[in-house]
């Protein structure tokens, strides 16, 4: 007599794509060949980690942004956010910045003057989150939440902080404007964490250590993304870090190209337009002298 085959709470695993930024090395696990989008996150970069000389730094000049927000958090390092609203923030490890580009803003993310001084550490996730057709085109803004802000759910060997969204039975103070949630979870070896299925679309990307998932071991660098309804268990096979993210998907389809987020083409054609033209916001105060021209179309 056969047995059915038990079915796999995995539907697809995505190995990120490297490329080098000068001195910054970025893995991008989304969008990819295999997924585009987990929940409301089109994007999703690994940065690091990285060791900069003295007067060395991130130098990530002047660019803009439309229809998504941006959060970036750091495991180690620090990164000053500067934007043409006039918000001046250094971001360090555990902390939130959460900008909302809605219908345009522009900022910049560099490493300060005093970190240059000496020999510095950079490793962290940047994220996308696209907005819903109702926000695409909403006010940008910028909100600020530091590490002590941020809820934490203990476990047996398991510490969840949640960065943005609900998990765990523990909301964020963190504005969103669509239902998701973001965690930055870490394990002691041996240690297991059951994921609810509250949300339809989870993901974690391990950033440190090696986890199982129905039997399947996978080291860092791996996005696992987990099919909807199922029950999944993670367990750590040494010690152990990732991110777990996802939500309720997007109202459709949306087009990425560079820095801009769009259930529409032609909105994209006129962003590419208005930072061509200077009709953005350009100037961001305190970075004032340089800018990111539009790229060249591909041959």
């Amino acid at each position: 007599m056969s047995h059915p085959e038990s079915v796999s709470p995995l539907e697809t695993v995505v190995v990120p794509r490297s490329s080098d930024l000068g001195d910054l090395q970025v893995r991008r696990a989304l969008p990819s060949a295999q997924r585009r989008m987990v929940g409301p996150f089109v994007f999703l970069d690994e940065m690091g980690p990285v060791t900069f000389g003295a007067g060395q730094g991130l130098d990530v000049r002047p660019h803009p942004h439309i229809g998504l927000s941006t959060v970036t958090y750091l495991y180690e390092g620090g990164i000053v956010h500067r934007d043409g609203a006039g918000h001046v923030q250094t971001i360090l490890p555990g902390e939130v910045n959460w900008m909302t580009a809605g219908r345009g803003i522009v900022h910049s993310e560099r490493s300060s003057p005093e970190s240059r001084q000496a020999p510095q550490q950079l490793f962290g996730l940047q994220f996308w989150v696209g907005l819903t057709r109702e926000h695409e085109e909403t006010e940008p803004g910028f909100w600020h939440h530091g590490r002590d802000a941020q809820p934490v759910v203990e476990g047996e060997g398991v510490s969840a902080q949640i960065v943005a969204g609900s998990l765990f039975g523990k909301t964020s103070p963190v504005k969103t404007l669509s239902p998701l949630f973001l965690g930055d979870v870490r394990m002691r070896a041996g240690a297991r964490l059951e994921l609810p299925a509250e949300h339809e679309e989870r993901a974690a990307y391990l950033t440190q250590g090696s986890v199982a998932v129905d039997g399947q071991r996978f080291e860092a660098g791996r996005l696992l993304v987990f099919k909807a309804g199922c029950p999944i268990t993670i367990r750590a096979e040494s010690e152990a870090r990732f991110a777990l993210l996802g939500g309720e998907p997007l109202d459709g389809p949306r087009f990425i190209w560079w820095n801009f987020v769009s259930s529409r083409k032609e909105r994209i054609e006129q962003a590419k337009h208005d930072w061509q033209q200077g009709r953005f916001n350009q100037v961001v105060p305190g970075d004032e002298t340089e800018f990111i021209p539009l790229p060249e179309p591909r041959s």
